[in-house]
């Protein structure tokens, strides 16, 4: 017990206490919130949390204790899940209620999300390509340039097929924020924002399909047809944030949450619960969390011993920000619902442990920081 004892002084004292109590508070934060909203519904969302959560911090803690660089170095073994679980999805994928795409699996009775595992092998594999090529000089040669960009494209066309656009957009994000966090010249990036803004119509044409148009068109064309269609859950989720005013009607006390009124309130719109309940203040807590995950993990990156490490970190906190704008956006009604979760607080296992043991490379990040000043 004593040796047991010292183990975690220890494990402590060289790790992100702060950062672990910040996470800590947003997952207590939001079983809180999971477990109000259940009230509308029989299945056991809060048993499935808790189960990922459990899982989640077990391998955090686990990567925390190795050497992130020799994670790196094994850049293929995460290449290799990462084609493994891309195939299953081709071969067993399912739907689930409230989706559209294909890019679930059935495991045991419980549904898990192989993408939301790819973005970790990619901020893994991404790295090792970045340090590779600067360790060689050659990070800003066209053609070392053209080949980050396929590293990218091809996973993003791989779950474009499944279906996830969100995801796809995610990732799309996560590997610019990389290469201006890797040092990749903003000649590259001027490239690519004007053949974007090029393919514009064609993207508009043949890559989105009529659902993700409509969506589109609701935000900017609102009217009875879309308020009762595609704009539907945002119109909803915008009332219960506003009728929850500045303190909400109390936790487990919310109508509309009890009621279901608004579509996936314990997902992507997790949010509303918060807004409805405990109104702005509530909201707000949730930001805040957020922020000071997001800027431990900035501190981190900043404070780490190499490149790497700053890649690694810089790669953790674009996904998590990333997905905190658009899910923002997408409960405001600023972008439109394109089925991306709230860090930490939405339900669904397989997003919170792709986050924890986003957290545990970051912790690894730090310790290894803290051990070779």
């Amino acid at each position: 017990m004593k040796n047991t004892a010292q183990k975690l002084h220890f494990y402590l004292k060289t790790t992100d206490t702060r950062l672990w109590a910040q996470v800590l508070a947003a997952i207590c934060y939001s079983i809180l919130l999971i477990a109000s909203m259940q009230r509308s519904g029989d299945y056991n969302y809060v048993k499935t949390q808790l189960a990922a959560v459990l899982i989640g911090f077990t391998a955090a803690v686990i990567i925390s204790n190795a050497d992130y660089n020799y994670i790196i170095d094994k850049w293929y073994v995460a290449a290799i899940i990462a084609v493994l679980l891309a195939v299953l999805v081709f071969i067993f994928g399912i739907r689930v209620s409230g989706t559209d795409d294909t890019a679930w699996i059935n495991v045991f009775g419980y549904t898990i999300q192989p993408s939301e595992f790819i973005k970790i092998c990619f901020i893994i594999t991404l790295t090792k390509h970045f340090s590779v090529l600067k360790e060689k000089e050659l990070l800003n040669k066209l053609w070392a340039v053209l080949s980050l960009c396929a590293h990218a494209i091809i996973p993003m066309a791989v779950i474009h097929i499944q279906g996830d656009d969100g995801t796809v957009l995610l990732f799309a994000l996560v590997f610019i924020v990389m290469c201006l966090w890797a040092g990749i010249k903003l000649r590259y990036f001027a490239v690519f924002g004007a053949i974007t803004a090029a393919l514009v119509p064609l993207i508009w044409g043949f890559v989105m399909n009529d659902e993700h148009r409509n969506r589109l068109l609701a935000l900017f064309f609102p009217d009875e047809s879309t308020v009762t269609g595609y704009g539907w859950q945002q119109y909803q989720g915008k009332l219960s944030i506003a009728g929850g005013g500045l303190f909400g009607s109390g936790i487990f006390n919310g109508n509309r949450v009890q009621r279901g009124i608004v579509p996936e309130q314990e997902n992507d719109f997790i949010l509303t619960v918060a807004g409805e309940e405990l109104g702005f203040i509530g909201c707000i807590i949730v930001l805040v969390l957020l922020l000071f995950i997001m800027l431990r993990i900035l501190k981190t990156a900043k404070n780490s011993a190499d490149y790497r490490g700053k890649l690694i970190c810089g790669g953790v906190f674009a996904l998590i920000a990333s997905q905190v704008i658009i899910n923002l956006g997408m409960v405001l009604g600023f972008f439109p619902v394109i089925g991306v979760t709230l860090p930490l607080f939405s339900s669904g296992g397989s997003s919170v442990i792709c986050v924890l043991i986003c957290i545990g490379l970051v912790q690894s990040v730090y310790t290894l920081k803290k051990e070779y000043p």
